[in-house]
């Protein structure tokens, strides 16, 4: 026969429930004051496991999800959301690997100028934040991901973005760069001397 929960189990439960944004430990201890709070929330997320909705951690946030093999289910109509442009999945991605990161760092990766729009759009989006100002000369803004990025792509945090290898794996790198890497630094000319 399984125990009962305790109270403060119970508590963090219910703060968590009605919840209307993901919180933070600290936000968390505020409601239900002093207690085993990680080992508290680890046995939720135990708990909820392969349940109709999941307790989940989001850059230092938790919340309730629905399960992902249900979400269709909960799915109403509405609006297509505008599709991101190739520029600003580039500026998404080189925001994300490199953060925080410049304008003018985020130009010299792509090699061409990021549009005023492209950065508004991430930021509308909710997936990009001003991160502060870089402490050069002009202190340039710098942007950073926000915790909305890491939960629409189901991240915990920036380490669970793929790696090289799973990029390779998915087909994702461009097969000049890959023939590159695969001549190892040679040029032609030198795989030419090598043949005579």
């Amino acid at each position: 026969m399984s125990a009962e929960p305790d109270d403060f189990l119970r508590a963090v439960e219910a703060a968590l429930f009605v919840a209307e944004a993901p919180l933070t430990p600290a936000e968390l201890r505020l409601h239900v004051g002093a207690g085993d709070l990680d080992g508290t929330l680890r046995r939720l997320a135990d708990d909820y496991a392969g349940r109709g909705v999941n307790l989940v951690e989001r850059g230092g946030r938790w919340h309730f999800q629905t399960a992902p093999d249900l979400a269709h289910i909960l799915r109403r109509e509405k609006d297509e959301p505008r599709k991101l442009s190739r520029a600003a999945m580039e500026t998404l991605a080189i925001i994300a690997y490199h953060e925080p990161v410049s304008r003018a760092e985020i130009e010299a990766i792509r090699g061409v100028q990021v549009a005023k729009g492209t950065l508004d759009v991430l930021m509308e989006s909710g997936w990009v934040r001003p991160a502060g100002r870089r402490e050069v000369p002009g202190r340039p803004l710098i942007y950073a991901t926000s915790v909305d990025f890491l939960s629409h792509f189901g991240l915990s945090s920036r380490r669970d973005l793929p790696g090289m290898d799973d990029l390779r794996a998915a087909g994702l790198l461009d097969p000049v760069d890959l023939a590159l890497e695969g001549m190892g630094g040679q040029s032609v000319l030198e795989n030419d001397d090598d043949v005579a």
